[in-house]
Formats: structure tokens, C-alpha cells, sequence
């Protein structure tokens, strides 16, 4: 399979299963290219933005991993153009 750039942003609306999204991206650390996060302590959330070079299963197995923690929204995107 080729492989895509994609980007993924995660809304961490609890804190308490944060070391579970630790081990997930640490378990996909060979396709993430860069990760930012941004805590909103005002609205009580937290942003993580993850830029990924994958194959269309290792993103769908790295959102789905994260969609199923408690706490978290996830929505990621794909580049159309394979690289």
C-alpha cells in the first residue's frame, strides 16, 4: 500500500485516559512526523494536532484506537495524492 500524508486532531475533553493516548502514539511513533498540543484550560479541553505519513490502515488503526478512548473526539484527514 502507499502511503499518504495526513493530519489528525484530537480534542481531549478528559484528562484521565491520557496515558493510554501516550501508549497509542508511542505503539505509531514510526508514521507520526510531528505532534503539538495546546491546552485550552479556560474551556477545560485540550487540542492535539498529529501530522502522519501512513498507509490507509495504519491511519484507520491510529484513529481508531484513539476514537475508542473515553474522553477524547478524534477526526483526522488524508492528502488525495500518494506518496
Amino acid at each position: 500500500m502507499e502511503k499518504r500524508i495526513g493530519a489528525i486532531l484530537i480534542i481531549v475533553e478528559n484528562n484521565e485516559h491520557i496515558p493510554e493516548l501516550n501508549n497509542i502514539l508511542n505503539k505509531h511513533n514510526s508514521i507520526i512526523i510531528g505532534r503539538q498540543g495546546i491546552p485550552l484550560k479556560e474551556k477545560g479541553i485540550s487540542l492535539i494536532s498529529l501530522i502522519f505519513e501512513a498507509t490507509t490502515n495504519q491511519a484507520n488503526s491510529l484513529t481508531g484506537q484513539i476514537g475508542r478512548l473515553k474522553g477524547f473526539l478524534v477526526k483526522s484527514l488524508l492528502t488525495k495524492n500518494k506518496s
